[in-house]
């Protein structure tokens, strides 16, 4: 199952700017024709409190149970700031860390605050001990490099220029429908 949960009000970003509802209808649309089990979880954009990677985690293992495998994914650009993020390494506890590559991001120790590396190094697994352990793992998915962000499609839509190879019709067609991210 891939579980995709929006962001509600995190600390480390000044407001979203498009709302709960709209961002859930815009992963409904991109996730419809999935070949894949997606569920939408609401429980970040439902707590009224700032959001906390690591209280949605406990959460979700507590709904699992002790022995479920939890990968929780992750950009190599959130990788480099993940020593800034509330008890990071009490993320290990709940679930394993998978890193996507990102263009111009990289996934070295070397590119790591130190504290991030020395972590990472000694929690490298392979997919297999993903799939058969509970959490505390980290796989770094260096073929996954694809350069579009969120960030990228906003401001292409911002300045008026055509999004349509970073984004699926469908969802573009509700984002001009609904004027979400014009200046």
């Amino acid at each position: 199952q891939l579980r995709v949960i929006p962001a509600g009000n995190p600390w480390q970003k000044n407001g979203l700017q498009a709302g709960a509802e709209d961002r859930v209808a815009m992963l409904e649309l991109a996730f419809r024709e999935a070949a894949l089990d997606v569920t939408i979880d609401r429980q970040e954009i439902e707590r009224a409190t700032p959001t906390y990677t690591i209280e949605t985690l406990r959460g979700v293992r507590a709904e699992l149970g002790p022995d479920a495998s939890i990968v929780f994914l992750m950009g190599a650009d959130q990788l480099q700031h993940l020593d800034s993020w509330r008890e990071w390494r009490a993320l290990f506890d709940y679930a394993h860390i998978g890193v996507g590559a990102r263009p111009g991001f990289a996934l070295a120790e070397a590119a790591l605050p130190p504290a991030v590396a020395q972590e990472i190094a000694v929690r490298q697994g392979s997919l297999e001990q993903l799939r058969t352990t509970p959490s505390g793992r980290v796989f770094l998915a260096e073929t996954l490099a694809v350069d579009v962000s969120a960030t990228q499609i906003r401001s292409a839509l911002q300045r008026g220029e055509q999004a349509n190879s970073l984004i699926s019709p469908v969802v573009l067609d509700y984002i001009q429908q609904h004027n979400l991210y014009k200046i």
